[in-house]
């Protein structure tokens, strides 16, 4: 008999930023690194004989925890790897409720019948996370090993060994972010101790915690709490875009001061006239609820994406709102091969300022603005 730990790696980009990253090889979040600590804690004096991870950085980074306190090898299984989201990699989920919600449904209520360009059928995937697990218990059978996968891969294997039809995935929860299975395999045969246990995290680490999406009666729902976003047109909405830059002004600085609208105007249409994606408009549902500006030329020659201007509208604040629209700052600059993003923060905002610690920015230099201190904070990509 093989014991096998089959665990869901740390908070990553797409958990974070609410992107569709399958087979999209993203990072672990700085909160996912604090989950990882906490892993390796629960796991300290759990006896380990053999560790493995899919191919993609994310579960690497997870089995660190193992690593911390087990002098074991990393074994690479490319099996263990997430389904391919085909067209879909990289998408916002907003996105793709708004213009696919079929298949959107499918792949949450009913797997089997989700079907999209490049995609992976949810039955291979079934049958290869199946594979890969028998295969290990075999090869160590007698002993205990950790696996580290992905949170689709895995819901696929549970609900396959409970013998959970497609149309019911549901009943089968999404777990969280480090969560743990415990199975044991004999002959062949898959029993589970338990499965999306969670206890390591706290609150405050807890990736499910701070999010609402997962939580259903038993079907899952499109959740409006994903953005989608489509290009500013700023022959038509000129006046918005100021009005949104003027009103951010005054919440950053408490005055306006120092704000001149055309100057931001004239340099907006130019940049997204040359590259529409630079300049996005996000949505909640039918609601406009935001704009990220992006300029592409200011500081390429350090291989740096600068970001202009990350503004969520006043009713939708504090709903982490202000990730989405950095998310997609950061999955347009990786595409063009810069190292890193950069902006500028108010020293009086301190709301804004807290957001970007928490992402992971941190501070390369001060300089003096129209009103207040600035902060140029950076972020590798």
């Amino acid at each position: 008999m093989t014991k096998i730990y089959l665990i869901r790696h740390a908070e990553a980009e797409g958990n974070l930023y609410r992107r569709i990253h399958g087979q999209y090889d993203s990072l672990v979040t700085p909160r996912g690194y604090r989950q990882i600590e906490a892993l390796a804690e629960r796991f300290r004096d759990v006896k380990i004989d053999a560790l493995y991870a899919s191919d993609l950085r994310r579960t690497q980074i997870t089995a660190g925890a193992i690593l911390k306190y087990h002098d074991l090898k990393l074994n690479i299984d490319p099996r263990l790897k997430e389904v391919s989201m085909g067209i879909w990699e990289d998408e916002t989920w907003g996105t793709v409720v708004a213009e696919d919600p079929e298949q959107f449904f499918y792949f949450s209520n009913d797997p089997e019948k989700w079907n999209i360009p490049g995609g992976e059928s949810f039955l291979h995937l079934r049958e290869r996370i199946t594979e890969a697990v028998l295969d290990l218990a075999a090869r160590h059978d007698g002993q205990t090993i950790a696996c580290v996968s992905h949170g689709m891969a895995i819901r696929a294997f549970i609900s396959g060994v409970l013998g959970v039809p497609s149309e019911e995935i549901c009943k089968v929860q999404h777990g969280d972010n480090t969560c743990v299975a415990l199975l044991e395999v004999e002959n062949g045969r898959v029993e589970i101790e338990y499965y999306n246990d969670n206890s390591h995290l706290t609150g405050k680490l807890s990736t499910f915690a701070n999010q609402t999406w997962w939580r259903d009666d038993g079907k899952a729902v499109v959740d409006l709490t994903n953005l989608r976003f489509e290009p500013m047109d700023l022959d038509k909405d000129a006046e918005l875009y100021c009005n949104c830059y003027q009103e951010g002004w005054e919440q950053a600085h408490g005055t306006l001061s120092g704000f001149s609208k055309e100057p931001y105007l004239r340099c907006a249409m130019r940049v997204s006239k040359n590259d529409p994606q630079t300049l996005m408009k996000a949505y909640h549902g039918d609601d406009f609820a935001g704009i990220i500006e992006l300029d592409p030329e200011r500081m390429a020659a350090e291989r740096a994406g600068w970001v202009s201007l990350v503004y969520v509208v006043p009713e939708f604040r504090g709903r982490a709102y202000g990730l989405q629209l950095m998310g997609h700052a950061i999955s347009y600059y990786r595409k063009r091969g810069r190292k890193c993003i950069r902006l500028h923060v108010a020293e009086t905002n301190a709301h804004a300022l807290a957001m970007y610690d928490g992402m992971g920015f941190h501070c390369i230099d001060v300089s003096e603005g129209n009103v207040a201190m600035l902060r140029m904070l950076e972020k590798e990509i």
